[in-house]
């Protein structure tokens, strides 16, 4: 079990949630306070400013600064669902509902941290804008300069690197959109976990595929997915589904044929990410946990006594993962073990 590693970490503004004002615009990408080095230690070991050295006792010998820890973002963030890692530009982008995950309130925004957990940009994209249309976002992937949003029954693009909608795919008969995964053709996967409002199900479980102009291809429609929610797709086309309902992991081949499922220690699957080496990382609301394993091995918990851990990112230039913490308004980053 791993321990989040940093300090609780106040965001540098405090946002207003819930609150719809027109008449004022997203800030652009990288706008509000700068990303500072983290002058937080590692648990355990006191705080140290960033950058500064120590002599070891005694000896008079420099020892290296020891490296910032990873924070826990527990303010400013309201319903967090999803965490997704921009490599190229190394920072947080958090999804946040701001409310009930099927509400059509225009109240949804994405929020981008810096990596030691303090405000970029508190509203990024905020549905409270004019331009922007933002309802409950959860899972995000990015295709080349594209950032892709699920938002209950259509999924919204933004371009990464101001933030200003770039339109929009709505998927008729979806009910409850949910996770996106880029695939390596450019197009995008998308989960529909095919419940209402009080989670019961609607028999709308499906697998969708978006194709770079918009075209919505049913990759497969079945009620009996389990309620899929994480979605991650392999160098060969394979999806990996993580379900809510049926608490199992399994494939969807190329050809769009569900593959025999496995059962994790504890159910409620949300999120799934990739490690290098073939590992997975899958989220437990049940488990209150974050599995590590392959398909068909063992898996064991990495992390745990995580309330509602949602849909997980990777930050694959520190080896942390990502986990909002989607009823306690928070962000739980921690090294991967």
């Amino acid at each position: 079990m791993t321990r989040t590693l940093g300090l609780a970490l106040t965001l540098a503004a405090a946002l207003t949630a819930g609150c719809k004002k027109k008449s004022e615009p997203a800030p652009a990408a990288g706008s509000g306070s700068a990303a500072a080095g983290s002058g937080s230690a590692a648990a355990g070991s006191g705080s140290a400013a960033a950058g500064s050295g120590s002599a070891a006792a005694g000896s008079g010998s420099a020892v290296a600064p020891t490296p910032p820890a990873p924070p826990h973002v527990a303010d400013g963030l309201a319903t967090p669902e999803s965490v997704l890692y921009d490599a190229a530009n190394d920072r947080y982008l958090v999804a946040n509902i701001n409310g009930a995950p099927l509400d059509v309130d225009d109240n949804g925004f994405i929020a981008v941290l810096g990596p030691d957990g303090k405000a970029v940009a508190g509203k990024w994209i905020d549905g409270a804008a004019a331009d922007v249309t933002l309802n409950a976002p959860k899972g995000m992937a990015i295709v080349g300069g594209t950032l892709w949003v699920a938002d209950i029954d259509h999924v919204r693009k933004f371009d990464l690197a101001t933030g200003k909608p770039a339109g929009e795919v709505k998927l008729d008969g979806a009910a409850f959109l949910n996770d996106v995964a880029a695939a390596p053709d450019g197009s995008i996967v998308v989960s529909d976990t095919g419940v209402d409002k009080t989670f019961a199900s609607t028999g709308a479980d499906a697998i969708y595929r978006i194709a770079a102009d918009g075209k919505v291809t049913p990759v497969i429609k079945d009620k009996a997915l389990g309620s899929p929610n994480g979605v991650h797709v392999t160098a060969d086309g394979t999806i990996w589904v993580a379900t809510f309902g049926s608490g199992e992991l399994y494939a969807i081949d190329p050809a769009g044929a569900k593959q025999p499922g496995q059962k994790l220690p504890k159910g409620q699957l949300d999120g799934i990410v990739a490690l290098p080496g073939g590992d997975l990382l899958v989220t437990s609301w049940e488990g209150s946990a974050v599995y590590r394993g392959k398909p068909g091995g063992e898996w064991k918990a990495i992390a745990e006594n995580l309330k509602a851990p949602a849909d997980l990112g990777y930050d694959s230039k520190r080896g942390w993962m990502l986990v909002p913490l989607f009823t306690d308004n928070g962000v739980h980053a921690a090294a991967v073990p």
